[in-house]
């Protein structure tokens, strides 16, 4: 039993040390291509971006998740067999996917360039990115295998492979396009992804090929009950992710269509957006990387707790797990919205758009809550609710972005409709895990948190004349000093990193 928990430490820990890498290194690709490309270059990427994203959750169709369970209850039996049935299942329905979404889309690019996004210059990114679709199809069917084996490793060198070489080819790619103008510059940066994740595929290829085992006898699971054994568990999986993907879809549309309204020019709006969504959100994102890996160790632990009947280390785990994510949010929005010029000026040189990070950075403690939340719920096999309130959550955020667009006439009102949805879907989720588990409200922690935050505040007031770094690093020891004293952060809490140590 010990050696399965530290098997599962050490994997976790992995990934959240390869997730830390991958976000550094995508902030550099995002500082070279804004650089390079121009706020009109980011913004044209990341207007097309979303279809992309809606391309691959529908191919992909949340199998990693089952490949991986399967995979791995094959692997405990020793049935190499079943192994290999998965997973040419699961290659012929990603397979199938990919060859009838890839030329569907490419024959409705100029529909979608010209008439949902409003800028034709959309449309040479658009069918530049499109060769992805059937590389990260057959990539997620790898990756989930390799999680199966429980060879976490492997999955976190792919994706360190993938962003160094798309950050190269980024390079190579939008300083030879740049010249062209700024749509060719996204399109450049398009294929970069696109060799990126091919190169990922190829290693992530080679490991399999070295690391697989033979298996002699012909699996007895025939191709209707494999595939409908994966499905079950796959498609409650992908139905959240894939409500959030025609979300992700929209919010482009509506921006542009909305803004446009107003009197602004395409060419503006697409400006604003990519600030909006490829400056500003990927520094709100950046410190998700810790309740991500906290909420994949969590489904694991909760399971084998409900397994065994134990009530109490369930409800520890939901708590402690909670708990780490409020403090830790906190004091990320904390930082985000008191030295947010000094954290612009130090990624991108300049602190444009900082009235967005501060007006985002209140609201944004609700995301980084969001996300054990969301686990607590698959791990109680609630997938079906947490897709309702997905899907609550985004007509909210749709809707709150159309009307505060309109009604401010300026970007903000976008920002402030992304913030709305992601803290519905915060509370919608709190509800339905504490109608679950009879979670209790925690308002004395709630409480304790604020007044920590408070204090801050205060402090950083006393201190506004001193250097940046010093500012930041005296608010972090005093923020975590002052959590500790009033138990938000405990000592068991630290046991998740000297078990690793310790291994």
């Amino acid at each position: 039993m010990e050696d399965k928990v530290s098997k599962l430490i050490k994997g976790t820990l992995l990934l959240m040390a390869a997730a830390l890498v991958t976000k550094v290194l995508g902030f550099v690709h995002r500082i070279i291509l804004a650089d390079m490309a121009g706020e009109e270059g980011v913004g044209l990427y990341m207007m097309t971006f979303p279809a992309l994203m809606l391309a691959i959750t529908v191919t992909q169709l949340g199998l990693p998740i089952a490949i991986s369970k399967y995979v791995s209850e094959a692997t405990a039996n020793k049935n190499e067999q079943d192994v290999r049935k998965i997973l040419s299942v699961s290659l012929w329905i990603t397979g199938s996917l990919a060859l009838i979404l890839t030329p569907c889309l490419f024959f409705a690019a100029p529909f979608i360039s010209s008439t949902l996004l409003n800028d034709e210059r959309t449309l040479i990114p658009f069918i530049a990115v499109l060769p992805i679709i059937p590389i990260a199809a057959f990539s997620a069917v790898v990756r989930g295998y390799f999680m199966g084996r429980q060879q976490m490793g492997v999955t976190a060198a792919g994706s360190v492979i993938e962003q160094t070489i798309r950050i190269v080819l980024l390079i190579a790619a939008v300083g030879f396009l740049s010249s062209k103008g700024a749509a060719y510059a996204a399109g450049g940066a398009m294929l970069a992804a696109v060799i990126g994740e091919l190169c990922s595929l190829l290693f992530l290829l080679f490991m399999f090929k070295i690391k697989k085992e033979k298996a002699n006898v012909r699996s007895e699971k025939t191709f209707i009950y494999t595939a409908n054994k994966l499905l079950k568990i796959a498609l409650p999986s992908a139905g959240s992710r894939f409500v959030g993907s025609v979300a992700w879809f929209l919010e482009p549309v509506i921006v542009m269509k909305c803004l446009v309204f107003t009197g602004m020019t395409a060419t503006a709006v697409t400006a604003d957006y990519g600030l909006l969504t490829g400056f500003i959100l990927p520094v709100l994102l950046l410190p998700s990387f810790i309740t991500v890996s906290l909420s994949m160790a969590l489904v694991p632990s909760i399971s084998e707790a409900k397994a065994l009947s134990q009530e109490s280390a369930v409800m520890h785990r939901i708590t402690q797990a909670l708990r780490l994510s409020a403090v830790t949010g906190t004091l990320c929005c904390l930082i985000l919205f008191l030295e947010g010029d000094t954290i612009l000026q130090l990624l991108y040189g300049s602190d444009k758009g900082l009235g967005l990070l501060k007006l985002m950075a209140l609201l944004f403690i609700f995301y980084y809550y969001q996300g054990p939340l969301h686990a607590v719920l698959q791990a109680f096999e609630a997938a079906g609710k947490a897709m309702v309130n997905s899907i609550i959550g985004s007509v909210i955020k749709l809707t709150a972005m159309a009307g505060f667009m309109i009604y401010l006439e300026d970007i903000k009102g976008a920002a402030i409709g992304l913030a709305i949805g992601t803290a519905a879907v915060t509370f919608l989720h709190f509800k339905t895990v504490k109608k679950l588990c009879h979670l209790p409200l925690p308002i004395g922690q709630y409480a304790a948190i604020l007044l920590v935050a408070l204090c801050c505040w205060l402090i950083h007031t006393g201190i506004s004349s001193m250097e940046a770094p010093v500012r930041i690093m005296i608010m972090i020891i005093i923020f975590c000093f002052l959590a500790s004293r009033v138990q938000l952060i405990q000592r068991e809490d630290w046991a998740f990193f000297k078990v690793f140590k310790k291994n």
